[in-house]
């Protein structure tokens, strides 16, 4: 964490560096000492222009401290990635489902059932009408973001057997200001070009003895790899060349060979050939997934709400569901609402895992 201080030591402003640091999924703070967070990204350049002195202090801060004169918390330099709406409907869903069901069961009274049924309707409710934004926002915004943009994908070797998932989805945008790479789930970091932490060289890994290339390594101005391509994955097919000319020209930046140097043991025949490389989940990332990784890397329920909404979402739903059955029409509608409950959570990763199996997660060429 980078606090902001006032002169009297209150702090204003609170910046978690695992926010604001682009490989932090693939690096993570707690494998880099703070001044290296601080260096990747761009922080300690703004403390410097702007002549704040740094201090490091290893002791957890007094709750106190981080709150203004006014007895507000400081503010904090983060990217909400869920509305505030989400989670008070998701929560509203859960609570009025358990009243709704102890009214009617308690005092038996029977239109509390479809008020229980559709208020757990709103937890998937929620899901669908966040993740539909995320994609409306996401195509709106490409056009106008990467208008100008140099895009480079993946050309694999004919051997690599890339999925159509990695062809379609890794890229390298080179935009006027940043590199904008993303993995082959979709995940974007964007690296900025300026700056001692931004893109300053490309370096090509090569085999020892047989200089064969391995990867590549983006590196900033202070000499830290920033991101790591595979070349059999980018750049060994037909047209890798003419891509890896592309980008190259594309950034601007000196290019060089490298050959691969380790600290630790080899890795066995089986392992890949950056196991032990400080980016080695980032190489990963950039190459193609088996296909059960990739749903797990993709599923909405493993990497936002919780993989156990799945099974507890439906298994609530069941209580009510065999009112379809029956003759009370409120029974009859809490068990219509129970099956569109279930259907609204369950389809989505039905579908998913169906396209996954027959089409997106299986070789697709060459890119």
């Amino acid at each position: 964490m980078l606090a902001f201080q006032e002169q009297d030591g209150q702090t204003i402003l609170e910046v978690p560096l695992a926010d604001w640091l682009p490989e932090a999924n693939v690096v993570g703070t707690l494998d880099l000492r703070p001044e290296k967070c601080l260096d990747r990204t761009g922080l300690k350049e703004l403390l410097t222009a702007l002549a704040i002195p740094l201090e490091e202090n290893s002791q957890p801060r007094v709750g106190d401290s981080a709150r203004t004169d006014a007895g507000n918390r400081a503010h904090r330099a983060v990217h909400k990635e869920l509305p505030r709406w989400y989670h008070w409907v998701r929560g509203f869903g859960i609570f009025g489902w358990f009243v709704a069901l102890v009214v009617a069961f308690a005092a038996d009274v029977d239109w509390f059932l479809p008020v229980a049924a559709g208020a757990l309707f709103l937890v998937p409710a929620a899901d669908t009408v966040v993740r539909f934004g995320v994609r409306l926002s996401n195509w709106r915004s490409d056009g106008a973001q990467f208008a100008d943009a140099v895009v480079i994908t993946p050309d694999p070797a004919v051997e690599a057997e890339a999925t159509r998932r990695f062809l379609r989805t890794a890229s390298v945008r080179v935009l006027p200001g940043d590199v904008v790479v993303t993995d082959t789930i979709g995940q974007e970091r964007w690296i900025a070009r300026r700056g001692a932490h931004g893109i300053s060289r490309l370096v090509r890994l090569t085999a020892p003895g047989t200089r064969q290339p391995l990867g590549v390594e983006f590196r900033d101005g202070n000499g830290e790899v920033r991101a790591l391509l595979p070349w059999s994955y980018w750049f060994a097919g037909p047209q890798g060349q003419d891509r890896w000319t592309e980008m190259v020209a594309a950034l601007s930046v000196p290019e060089a060979d490298e050959e691969l140097r380790r600290a630790g043991p080899q890795p066995s025949a089986t392992e890949p050939w950056w196991t032990g490389h400080i980016l080695a989940a980032d190489a990963r990332m950039m190459s193609p997934l088996r296909a059960k990784e990739a749903r797990q890397e993709t599923s909405w329920h493993r990497s936002v709400v919780g993989g156990n909404e799945l099974l507890l979402v439906p298994l609530f739903s069941l209580v009510l569901l065999a009112g379809v059955f029956g003759d009370d029409g409120a029974a009859r509608l809490a068990g219509l609402l129970s099956a569109l409950t279930i259907a609204t959570e369950l389809a989505p990763v039905a579908v998913g895992s169906l396209i996954s199996r027959v089409y997106r997660d299986k070789p697709g060429g060459h890119g």
